[in-house]
């Protein structure tokens, strides 16, 4: 067996995306036949002490504290970036033009002014890019994808999606700051549209097509709050709650909902999508089956039915455990890493790329204009 290329990973931000992302690198190639091995070269963050730990429990084999620094460098093949929203543009845009393949955590960037910039300069050097919308992984969603791609529901007539969470509800919690930077709008550019919404919207284009327009509103419940940074009480300038109606470009309505003010939710994300001959329902805590009915089944025994997503001939599951056993969250990521160095020596890049990230911040960018102008608003072409 011919010896694998080593793939350099440099990777910047030691959060929850950090570790997330650094266990997909380490385990994908033990699970997938890769064309290259990803080498947990160099992690870059602010705090020497604390990146360094990083480093020594991840297996990086250098650090920095500049990513500046870390581009600059001729041993690192792809630049992942698993920082706040704020630093994602800076990054990407230099990290194309040094020649970087380039990674990106959601959303692509604060603004679609911002996402088309990253998609320009990926475009121009003409380099592999993805960004990490992670849902698209999931074995069950996967297959969803194939049965839609395969005409099984028909005509699509309504598509529904909502992301509940309840962790800002008290009005003590601060904003800005490490771990709370969602909650500045100057770090994070908007609430939950960009943060939760803007999973719902990548999927639903992924499965559903293009959306054309919108009619929202949000909602800010708690006006004010401290700012660790400065230490002032602040107004607060982010969406706490997000809803809105829309229309597919295949004639199909659809709903989206996301909260951070939903009691005893941590992670509710779910979709429903009615067709004319079938329907199916997916929801993230459980994740691993789908609901789905089918109107030409025999009428004694038409109804829902519950499928199991385990078995060898689902996607991704036969690279996994035997059939029964099923997998979880980190393993979408662990997918999303295969399936970027998979299509390294293809003619078609994995996705979604930088476009198909720019796509999902038209539709963010019309959320909230619409929440303001209170009027139905159009969706740009990505």
């Amino acid at each position: 067996m011919s010896k694998k290329k080593d793939l350099n990973i440099g990777i910047v931000g030691y959060g929850f995306m950090g570790r997330t992302h650094s266990n997909a690198y380490l385990q994908a190639p033990h699970f997938f036949d890769l064309p290259y091995l990803p080498v947990l070269k160099a992690v870059c963050a602010r705090n020497a002490d604390r990146v360094k730990g990083f480093a020594e429990n991840w297996g990086y084999q250098s650090i920095e504290t500049d990513w500046r620094t870390l581009i600059a460098r001729n041993d690192i093949d792809l630049i992942d970036i698993a920082s706040p929203n704020d630093t994602h543009a800076e990054i990407a845009i230099a990290a194309a033009k040094a020649g970087k393949m380039v990674l990106c955590e959601k959303p692509l960037g604060r603004t679609s002014v911002e996402a088309k910039a990253m998609v320009d300069a990926v475009e121009s050097a003409n380099v592999p890019n993805m960004v990490w919308y992670n849902y698209r992984r999931v074995p069950a969603v996967v297959m969803l994808k194939h049965l839609i791609d395969e005409n099984r529901f028909g005509r699509i007539f309504h598509y529904r999606s909502q992301f509940l969470q309840d962790w800002t509800i008290s009005q003590d919690l601060p904003q800005g700051g490490e771990g709370l930077w969602r909650l500045d709008s100057a770090v994070a550019g908007s609430g939950v549209t960009g943060d939760l919404l803007a999973h719902n919207i990548d999927m639903a284009l992924w499965l559903n097509g293009p959306i054309t327009e919108v009619s929202a509103m949000t909602e800010t419940f708690i006006k004010e709050r401290k700012h660790n940074l400065t230490g002032q009480v602040e107004p607060v300038r982010i969406d706490d709650a997000s809803a809105f109606l829309c229309r597919f470009e295949n004639g199909s309505m659809a709903i989206f909902e996301a909260t951070r003010y939903a009691r005893g939710h941590k992670a509710l994300f779910t979709l429903e999508i009615n067709g004319e001959k079938a329907s199916a329902t997916w929801d993230l805590h459980d994740l691993h089956r789908f609901g789905y009915f089918d109107y030409r089944d025999e009428g004694q025994l038409r109804g829902w039915k519950s499928i199991h997503i385990t078995d060898g001939d689902h996607p991704y599951m036969k690279n996994w455990w035997v059939p029964g056993l099923q997998i979880g969250y980190e393993h979408t990521f662990i997918h999303q890493v295969a399936d970027f160095i998979l299509a390294l020596d293809s003619d078609h890049p994995a996705a979604p790329t930088f476009r198909d990230g720019l796509a999902t911040e038209y539709v963010t960018d019309a959320v909230l204009k619409s929440a303001k102008t209170k009027q139905w608003e159009k969706i740009p072409v990505a």
